[in-house]
């Protein structure tokens, strides 16, 4: 009788777990919803045969990405895209900041359109000559 060895599947990384759940998170055929948990971080680690570590670094980045919050004690959660981000318990302090400093930018953005508006209604929106 033929017996071949069971060949080794390989062990995902961090960055592989991660696109796994962007795909079941944001793909076509979905399968987590905003408020849906995601399994524990332990658990994950032991069904793929990889390192604690690896599957909290998979989940840190899809933190990072503002797809996910974790909520320390309760699990982590497929975050739900009309709260506002960096909100809700749980953001990622880099994504919070970073939407903090996008509303800074925003509002800037804004008060320029606001004085070239005046400007261009001052000139008579004139082109000034080519030079």
């Amino acid at each position: 009788m033929d017996q071949s060895p069971e060949v080794p599947r390989p062990t995902p990384t961090a960055k592989e777990i991660a696109a796994q759940f962007r795909e079941k998170i944001t793909g076509r055929d979905r399968e987590y919803d905003p408020g849906d948990r995601l399994p524990a971080a332990r658990s994950l680690a032991k069904e793929l045969g990889v390192q604690l570590m690896t599957v909290q670094s998979a989940y840190g980045q899809l933190r990072d990405e503002g797809l996910i919050i974790t909520q320390q004690g309760r699990g982590t959660f497929v975050r739900d895209p009309a709260v506002p981000l960096g909100t809700e318990p749980g953001s990622s302090p880099a994504f919070t900041a970073l939407a903090a400093e996008l509303s800074t930018i925003h509002d800037a953005l804004q008060l320029l359109g606001d004085r070239l508006d005046r400007l261009e209604r001052l000139v008579g929106r004139e082109t000034p000559p080519a030079p």
